[in-house]
């Protein structure tokens, strides 16, 4: 007889994170693209004069103009792990406690090499991200961090604005431009392939678990089983109720 659960729905993505996914998921598709116009131009009217047609141009602006879009998407994330819900906190995204690390271990097991799960621990179910997901983004982000380094240390040169000319600098320490230029494109190419993995497994999870995986970036909600979603509330009661102890703790010292 199948085993059933009773599944609540709950607000997971504030509408700032859903903000932030899109707008880097457009950006990035726009950067890719217009990316490999730039490292390679294709021939488009190259028997008419240049100053008659411009294209290139245009192509060069829309790169630079959502590379910037990204930049700012990307500042307003790092101060939303600081004041967002629990599950944007900047927490979840490095896995320092042994649950974290557990965690990842489970996902490696059930998702990637799709062995059978034994334990049935509770904690395994994500509400949020699970660890190695969220991992994953924080590897992704300091990537991309070093992705826009290396894009506006090589516009530096030819640019009067403050921004790029201060990644002059990255250049110079990796070798030259040409070699910042490979890892700009290498990067590229890095973020092409985490894109069909992030795509492959949100869907995986959807199917598989059918709890709004794919609409929930869209919606901000999820369906959790109820024991969980009470397991998660009585972890923030607990962390709660320590900061409480720790702020009475502190108080009463100073007073002694």
């Amino acid at each position: 007889m199948a085993t059933t659960f009773n599944y609540k729905r709950v607000y997971v993505w504030e509408l700032p994170v859903r903000f932030f996914h899109w707008t880097t998921a457009f950006s990035t598709v726009i950067l890719i693209i217009t990316g490999f116009v730039i490292a390679d131009p294709p021939a488009i009217n190259a028997n008419v004069e240049a100053t008659n047609s411009f294209w290139f141009g245009y192509i060069r602006a829309i790169h630079f103009i959502t590379a910037y879009i990204l930049i700012a998407t990307i500042i307003f994330r790092f101060y939303w792990a600081f004041v967002g819900n629990q599950f944007a906190n900047w927490r979840n995204f490095i896995p320092y406690t042994k649950k974290g690390i557990h965690n990842i271990l489970h996902v490696l097991k059930v998702d990637i090499f799709l062995m059978k799960d034994t334990e049935h621990k509770l904690y395994n179910i994500s509400i949020g991200h699970n660890y190695l997901a969220a991992f994953s983004y924080f590897i992704m982000a300091l990537f991309i961090i070093l992705q826009v380094a290396t894009g506006l240390s090589l516009i530096a040169d030819t640019s009067t604005w403050w921004l790029p000319n201060m990644f002059k600098w990255v250049s110079t320490m990796l070798g030259g431009d040409i070699i910042t230029r490979y890892i700009h494109h290498i990067l590229t190419w890095l973020f092409m392939a985490f894109i069909v993995i992030h795509v492959y497994l949100v869907l995986f999870h959807d199917f598989v678990e059918a709890r709004g995986e794919a609409s929930s970036m869209i919606s901000g909600f999820k369906f959790v089983r109820s024991e969980r979603v009470k397991e998660s509330e009585s972890e923030i009661i607990e962390k709660a109720e320590k900061i409480t102890w720790k702020k009475k703790n502190k108080k009463t010292q100073k007073e002694k």
